[in-house]
């Protein structure tokens, strides 16, 4: 039924309960894990003499993001290989996660994103807002939440 699942992960501990899921699930389906991991976009910062700051070029910026990428998604790779599930990983930087792990599902030819929730609630939620939420409205492809 599923024969690729993205796994969005940000390298907490609820993203690897769902990397063990979305796993364990591919290799029931005889399918495949799309490791995939957002960090931050670069931006200029702008000078405040207040707060001590280091100026990180574009180009570190996105070797930080590779090494952190590279870190996070070794989870992925790991746990594919102990289950012997094909996997591939990719990264990608954006303000906006949700808009890359949907990207990410369709440029990948993923029927499947499954994904965790930290689950919050009420004022919280509202007022960090929710990438799953996020990406459970804007998805074309199923979206399966674990949390």
């Amino acid at each position: 039924m599923f024969r690729n699942i993205l796994v969005p992960t940000d390298g907490s501990a609820l993203s690897r309960k769902a990397i063990k899921r979305a796993v364990q699930l591919a290799k029931e389906q005889k399918g495949r894990v799309t490791g995939f991991y957002v960090g931050p976009a670069w931006r200029a910062r702008a000078a405040d003499e207040s707060i001590p700051y280091r100026i990180v070029s574009p180009d570190q910026h996105q070797a930080n993001v590779r090494k952190t990428a590279q870190r996070i998604l070794k989870a992925v790779e790991s746990e594919a290989a102990k289950a012997g599930v094909p996997c591939t990983t990719s990264f990608s930087t954006d303000d906006y996660p949700y808009m890359k792990i949907v990207e990410a599902a369709t440029r990948n030819g993923c029927d499947l994103i499954l994904m965790a929730t930290h689950g919050r609630r009420g004022i919280s939620r509202l007022l960090l807002g929710s990438e799953t939420s996020k990406v459970l409205a804007h998805s074309k492809v199923p979206v399966l939440v674990c949390r």
